[in-house]
């Protein structure tokens, strides 16, 4: 049904070496490289200059920056940051979300070889998260600090960490910021020799990892990088290039799935990109549907969470549901796999409203690898299959002592290390140059590498139960929530050094008062009798399938607190720091594992045993 896509079939070289790694590699060659961003931009300025680029909601309708239009303000913009005593050591650090205005400044940076460092708004907006945002500021020393409203981030740029910075604002007020307005003016400036000096080499920007087991890194992004993975995804994707994509999307430009992959597949492809203010989370998921009923694109990015609850809105508007498919080619989750109920539920809408399907993939990579490494180009059968390499990576797979295989990457989009950080960045790669990911990975099929890989979970979460036996937390963590679905929002896996494994679940408090049950808390812990109820009947079935204790949970918690940002049981992301939060709640896992606390939901395990 994605014949209309003209999607490439799987082509995978394989190498087996004597000493039983495997190296993977694309037939197809990865395409022109373009030298940086800039280029891109003075390309759709001069081939398609009143095709919209950038959009964000102003009142019922949107503010839009054409393409000419864009790259005017880009040089206006670049022309004053080459009078500050800005460049790779002193970057621009951006403090806000997603805006047309942090957009332009970062490709006015890029332009003439400044680096931005764009961080969660969050770690400004929190007084608790403050130092987060402290310890980013002393790692990458800003010469200068972008927020929107300077009366918002007030808090923030009062840190001492800022202390004699320059702060640029769209709304400064009465803050001392410069107004960004100003930026806009052009002033004469050589801008032409810096734009010309620019090479695959030159640091575009530093991304800040999730910190999700340690303190964030300062993960070092080139131009090389970001250019070379829109190459490697349009040789995959070639639709992308045959009919100019156009995207309503949340996805946070601190993050490189948003910042790296979503915003340069419109630059770089003639795109347009309507920014969207709201997020699969409570009081913002309306806004987003809001935006999704304005505006049909032509692929839909999400986290599974957000396709879910997407599903329930479709379900119920047939509005909605018509602009939403009108024009879609794609659907594209990432950071867990996406659940077979709504993975089915979108294919059964599709056809329903328009008869056609989009093609329904993901990808796999980390912020090092720009981040595309592994890609699903071909049709597939349903959630979890992350792909083959994409043209012009190489993938190395290391078997372990547990017999899993650690993925290792080598390719153009690999990040060349760590900001500061020259111990990490030598650990990082291995004695052949292949960076060392800390993911593991399994073939679909073992006999034909083009059915492609799943992810096999994380090798530094998993933890030996009592009895010696190796447990696969991240692999366990996806089948529990896709048990546990539409009630449990995460889950972490218990039972290091114990004789069973536990679960403390992070309730979806919407889907649950969808069903309209109430909920008690006590002393940390969440608990209604009907969703016990539920839950445990589902851990129960779940349980009689287990092929043992590796895989069969015998006592659950709810938790009536959510992760802490704050405390580092959370990032940025909204991804949990499992060892923090298991530190921080010890009281909460004694009491998981204590057959007589009143809330604990207990699991029959008889049938398994």
């Amino acid at each position: 049904m994605t014949a209309h896509l003209n999607l490439k079939p799987h082509n995978v070289l394989r190498e087996d070496r004597a000493d039983g790694t495997i190296l993977l590699r694309s037939a197809y060659a990865m395409g022109p490289v373009a030298r940086c961003s800039g280029d891109w931009l003075h390309y759709w300025a001069t081939t398609a200059p009143d095709r919209v680029f950038l959009a964000e909601r102003s009142g019922k309708g949107w503010r839009e920056v054409r393409y000419a239009e864009a790259l005017a303000q880009v040089q206006a913009i670049a022309g004053h940051l080459i009078s500050r005593d800005l460049g790779p050591d002193r970057p621009i650090m951006i403090l806000s979300g997603n805006g047309i205005d942090h957009g332009l400044l970062t490709l006015a940076a890029q332009y003439v070889g400044i680096s931005t460092v764009p961080v969660a708004e969050q770690y400004s907006l929190i007084p608790a998260a403050h130092p987060r945002l402290e310890y980013a500021a002393r790692l990458v020393r800003p010469g200068m600090v972008f927020a929107e409203d300077a009366a918002q981030y007030a808090g923030a740029l009062a840190l001492n960490v800022f202390d004699g910075v320059e702060v640029l604002s769209s709304a400064p007020g009465d803050n001392g910021a410069t107004d960004f307005a100003q930026f806009l003016r052009p002033i004469s400036a050589d801008i032409a020799s810096a734009f010309q000096a620019i090479t695959s080499d030159t640091l575009a920007k530093i991304l800040l990892t999730s910190g999700s087991t340690s303190d964030p890194k300062g993960v070092l992004t080139t131009m090389g990088m970001m250019t070379a993975n829109q190459a490697q995804i349009a040789a995959c994707l070639p639709f992308v290039q045959t009919r100019p994509p156009c995207i309503v999307d949340w996805l946070p430009w601190n993050h490189v799935f948003g910042g790296s992959h979503n915003f340069n597949l419109m630059l770089a492809n003639g795109g347009s990109l309507y920014i969207d203010a709201g997020k699969p989370a409570p009081g913002l998921f309306d806004l987003t549907l809001e935006n999704l009923g304005q505006k049909s694109a032509t692929i839909s990015f999400n986290v599974p969470v957000g396709f879910a609850q997407l599903v329930t809105a479709l379900e119920r508007d047939k509005a909605l549901r018509d602009t939403y498919f009108a024009d879609l080619d794609m659907i594209f989750y990432a950071g867990a796999s996406l659940p077979q109920d709504t993975w089915a539920a979108l294919e059964r809408l599709a056809l329903d409203t328009c008869g056609q399907l989009p093609l329904i993939t993901t990808s796999w990579g980390l912020t090092e690898t720009a981040p595309a490494a592994l890609i699903n180009h071909a049709d597939a059968k349903g959630a979890g299959i992350v792909g083959v390499p994409m043209p012009g990576v190489t993938l190395k797979l290391v078997p372990d002592a547990q017999g899993r295989c650690e993925v290792r990457v080598k390719g153009a989009n690999v990040t060349p290390g760590y900001l500061h950080d020259a111990a990490r960045t030598q650990k990082a790669f291995d004695d052949e140059g292949f960076f060392r990911t800390g993911d593991a990975m399994r073939f679909v099929d073992a006999d034909d590498v083009n059915k492609g890989l799943h992810f096999d979970g994380r090798l530094d979460e998993d933890f030996k139960l009592a009895t010696g036996t190796w447990v696969q937390a991240a692999n366990l963590r996806l089948a529990l929530l896709a048990v546990l679905a539409p009630f449990a929002q995460d889950v972490v896996i218990t039972g290091q050094g114990r004789a069973a494994l536990g679960a403390l679940i992070v309730p979806n408090r919407a889907a649950i008062a969808a069903q309209g049950w109430d909920a008690a808390e006590t002393a940390g812990v969440m608990h209604c009798d009907a969703l016990n109820a539920e839950l445990a009947e589902r851990l129960t079935t779940l349980a009689a399938k287990a092929t043992g204790s590796a895989t069969r949970i015998t006592c659950a918690l709810i938790l009536a607190d959510p992760p802490s940002m704050a405390d580092g049981e959370a990032t940025a992301k909204g991804n949990i720091n499992f060892a923090k939060l298991l530190e921080r709640r010890a009281d909460l896992i004694e009491m998981l594992y204590d057959p007589t606390t009143p809330a604990r939901i207990s699991v029959l395990v008889q049938a398994a045993l």
